[in-house]
């Protein structure tokens, strides 16, 4: 997938990031363990309402241009207060903005390059 350059996907979230979401600023692009392809990244952060780390990806399944969630696994329960839960939602619908807003411009940048 050649819009999962470290470059391409920092633009996008620049991008995104000035769509004005609150929690924006917490996303960052990383370097990705690939095979033979040392320019691919992924989108990471953070969540700030409760301890999760979460990263972002292209699916995997061929011709697709989705993007999903990663949440990487907790060794503690993370009981929630209603503020916290009612935090950790709206992180929650950035996150589903994020990721319809990526398949759009990976939606574009593919037809652009048909």
């Amino acid at each position: 997938m050649p819009y999962r350059t470290i470059t391409t996907l920092q633009s996008w979230i620049d991008d995104f990031r000035a769509l004005g979401y609150d929690d924006a600023g917490t996303l960052r692009v990383i370097p990705q363990d690939s095979e033979g392809d040392s320019d691919t990244g992924l989108i990471a952060a953070q969540l700030r309402s409760v301890s999760t780390t979460f990263y972002v990806a292209p699916e995997t399944e061929p011709g697709t241009t989705g993007w999903a969630v990663t949440f990487e696994p907790r060794e503690t329960a993370a009981p929630l207060g209603s503020a916290r839960v009612l935090a950790l939602s709206g992180e929650l619908a950035m996150l589903s903005a994020l990721c319809t807003f990526l398949q759009a411009r990976a939606d574009e940048f593919i037809r652009a390059r048909a």
